[in-house]
């Protein structure tokens, strides 16, 4: 069985040659850079996010000149993938130090495919 990152990783390259064969890919706007980070939780640690600790997040992100746009979850809630806008990857880093947040890995995806 292949793994979340597996399908994942291989969703994002078949989008991306079909929207550039297109000619349809966006980038990302205002000198900022677009990120996907990979992270993982122990069971049950995001049953405990509610709007308070969202808006604690955003307001650490904000001193470091990040802005997290979603993020997702697999089936058991202990693996996400945020998408962030931010300056460098390194400001994403300390955001997430600031918010105790653990980091697996950080790619830069600096082009958004839209399936126009």
């Amino acid at each position: 069985m292949k793994t979340v990152t597996t399908i994942l990783a291989s969703l994002l390259l078949g989008v991306a040659a079909v929207a550039i064969a297109d000619d349809a890919a966006t980038p990302v706007s205002g000198g900022m850079h677009r990120y996907v980070v990979e992270r993982t939780f122990p069971a049950g640690a995001l049953a405990r996010l509610d709007a308070a600790l969202k808006a604690k997040v955003n307001a650490n992100n904000a001193k470091f000149g990040v802005r997290w746009v979603m993020s997702y979850a697999n089936a058991r809630e202990t693996k996400t993938f945020c998408i962030y806008d931010a300056p460098s990857a390194a400001a994403i880093r300390k955001a997430a130090a600031a918010n105790a947040l653990p980091v697996d890995s950080i790619t830069e995806v600096p082009v958004t495919l839209e399936p126009k």
